[in-house]
């Protein structure tokens, strides 16, 4: 994700600076035109904004607060965090990060590997407006702009909620879809029905077509974020004082999936555990 994000912005015309730890994922990017560092500190220290798409929150938390990290900087003025983190971490960045003037966006951001590519996503910002206005036409490349709140942690609320409703489609989608296939229906038709009707959703609509049923199921997010995700959404949940019957048994569904698919699977094989409790399979291997 931050690989494609970031060669939409050299394709707009900016001059990035930028930093991995892998030099394979630099590649592609140094090619383009980005000039790369050694560190983070020396990503802030030559630029005033800085981006950051990171796996976990431990992670960003380092990257922003830990040794050679973006507070080390000398030049940083904003720090936008487009991971996916959860409200508590971001609170708790933010905070490390006022104490030397860097002001922290929050900035998750929605729709896969093909919005980053095609600068579609959906992102969920949250600032104050002064920094809103001087981060915007930066992240318009980027796809859709929400500006969701003024605190740090809206921005990550709003998405956690969007990925608890994503997990939770594509779960009750594997149920329902293994369960026609089981009573011998045939899949592609459960789906063009249950999308002519009431009961569709973005699993029926398009991941189970274009995922499962073909059996490639490579979407390109990995199903041990996703249970990261709802995790931390039933976390802040909890935190809130809201009940999240539903969310809870998605939460289930995701852990055991991952356990048995492996943290790296695509989020759409969380329909394989269903299958196999079933006896089916859903598509077809050719």
């Amino acid at each position: 994700m931050g690989g494609l994000m970031a060669r939409r912005l050299i394709d707009a015309g900016y001059k990035l600076t930028i930093y991995d730890p892998s030099e394979a994922a630099m590649k592609p990017l140094v090619e383009a035109g980005a000039h790369p560092a050694h560190s983070a500190a020396d990503v802030a220290s030559a630029a005033e904004i800085v981006l950051a798409s990171l796996p976990t929150p431990p992670i960003v938390q380092a990257v922003a607060l830990g040794p050679a990290g973006i507070i080390e900087g000398t030049r940083v003025k904003i720090f936008i965090d487009t991971s996916t983190t959860g409200a508590s971490y971001e609170k708790r960045v933010a905070h490390g990060l006022a104490a030397k003037n860097i002001v922290e966006v929050d900035a998750p951001v929605s729709g896969g590997l093909k919005g980053a590519r095609m600068g579609t996503l959906a992102v969920m910002v949250s600032c104050g407006d002064e920094t809103f206005a001087r981060v915007k036409p930066v992240l318009a490349h980027l796809g859709k702009l929400f500006h969701v709140g003024k605190e740090p942690g809206q921005g990550q609320t709003m998405k956690l909620l969007n990925n608890l409703l994503s997990a939770t489609a594509m779960a009750i989608g594997s149920e329902a879809v293994v369960m026609g296939v089981k009573a011998g229906l045939d899949p592609r038709q459960v789906v063009d029905c249950i999308n002519a009707g009431t009961g569709k959703n973005s699993a029926t609509e398009d991941k189970i077509p274009r995922y499962v049923i073909p059996r490639t199921f490579n979407l390109g997010f990995a199903i041990g974020l996703l249970n990261k995700d709802v995790r931390l959404c039933m976390e802040e949940a909890d935190l809130l004082g809201v009940p999240m019957v539903v969310g809870s048994a998605v939460r289930q569904m995701l852990a055991i999936a991952t356990a048995s698919e492996g943290q790296e699977a695509d989020m759409t094989e969380m329909i394989k555990p269903v299958e196999r409790w079933a006896g089916v399979e859903v598509g077809s291997k050719t």
